[in-house]
């Protein structure tokens, strides 16, 4: 056998081997492979399915679109995320040093972003429980104004004056939280300071007509709240519709002085 012969012999015997090595390792892997396959195609269909559920059951809940939105691309990213790591284990791939790392990762983000986290977790909170809605009247961290944007991260407010307030929903969701509209009526009070000697029962007589002649009204009283030796304070409360108290209390403070005006009242 001269020297050609014996690499070709020698190229045979290689390939040989090579495949039966191949042939060897398909035979162990292909049917983990094709398992790790259906596997990977059920779990997505299930992961979509799940998804779809949560989606209804928010929306039959009546949960905030965004926050649907927001919380279904969650869920669904994170069943995909486990569902390909268990499909790397079936087929031989170790996960646990990529787990910590994930791990590891998430503690720093989480420790790195307390702050957010808080006020995400109280967005959550207040799109889902609806302690007020968009276009509510409330008082919360001592802003009042009309809420005109529920986020994730915080809440918008629109002040009687014009102003926008801006309010970390963390501390909101932690705090007391005024709802003026659910209700359906706001009680208001404006007080009056005269001379101690003025006569009451007139003053409450006249301040009793202007409520009882505004239509917007619907209950009304007046009192004295506060008297000393030279001045008395007189306390004119109401009931009315929401929208219209910031601008009836204008229109009596106006009544009033020039009522006070005419009659000359100290």
């Amino acid at each position: 056998m001269n020297r050609s012969q014996s690499n070709v012999l020698g190229f045979l015997m290689n390939l040989q081997k090579y495949v039966d090595d191949a042939v060897s390792l398909a035979i162990r892997y292909i049917p983990q492979l094709v398992l790790a396959i259906l596997v990977l195609l059920i779990g997505l269909w299930i992961a979509n399915r799940l998804t779809a559920l949560l989606g209804k059951a928010m929306e039959l809940r009546g949960i905030d679109v965004s926050l649907r939105s927001f919380l279904k691309s969650l869920l669904n990213i994170g069943l995909k995320i486990l569902l390909l790591f268990s499909v790397a284990d079936m087929i031989g791939i170790h996960t646990t040093s990529f787990l910590a790392v994930l791990g590891a990762a998430g503690l720093a983000i989480g420790l790195a972003l307390q702050g957010s986290l808080s006020n995400f977790a109280g967005g959550v909170l207040i799109l889902i429980l609806h302690p007020y809605r968009v276009g509510d009247l409330i008082t919360a961290q001592g802003q009042t104004g009309r809420v005109k944007e529920i986020q994730i991260f915080n809440t918008i407010l629109l002040t009687e004056d014009g102003k926008t307030v801006i309010l970390p929903n963390g501390a909101v969701s932690n705090s007391t939280i005024i709802n003026l509209t659910t209700s359906g009526a706001h009680t208001f009070t404006v007080t009056l300071d005269i001379n101690a000697n003025s006569d009451f029962e007139k003053v409450k007589d006249k301040l009793q007509s202007f409520m009882k002649a505004d239509e917007r009204i619907t209950d009304s009283w007046v009192t004295i709240s506060k008297l000393t030796p030279a001045v008395m304070t007189i306390s004119v409360t109401g009931t009315t519709a929401t929208d219209n108290s910031a601008l009836i209390q204008s229109d009596l403070l106006l009544k009033m002085k020039q009522w006070i005006n005419e009659e000359k009242i100290a």
